[in-house]
């Protein structure tokens, strides 16, 4: 599964804790609000980048659908 922009930090960080450095790293708070709504476009996909990144994943290592 790749982290995804339309996920929440609260379901992230319950899924893979290792992404709670990330998250504060870049000030996101834990909530059930959607990474995009949580943070500006320009720092989104760095964001994403780092916490897919931590958890390994990646489009290359996840089939469409899950």
């Amino acid at each position: 599964m790749v982290i995804q922009s339309n996920m929440t930090s609260k379901a992230i960080s319950v899924v893979w804790e290792d992404t709670l450095e990330v998250f504060q790293k870049y000030n996101v708070p834990i909530t059930e609000k959607t990474l995009q709504v949580l943070v500006t476009d320009n720092i989104l996909q760095v964001l994403l980048t780092e916490l897919n990144n931590v958890v390994g994943s990646s489009h290359a290592t996840c089939i469409e659908g899950g």
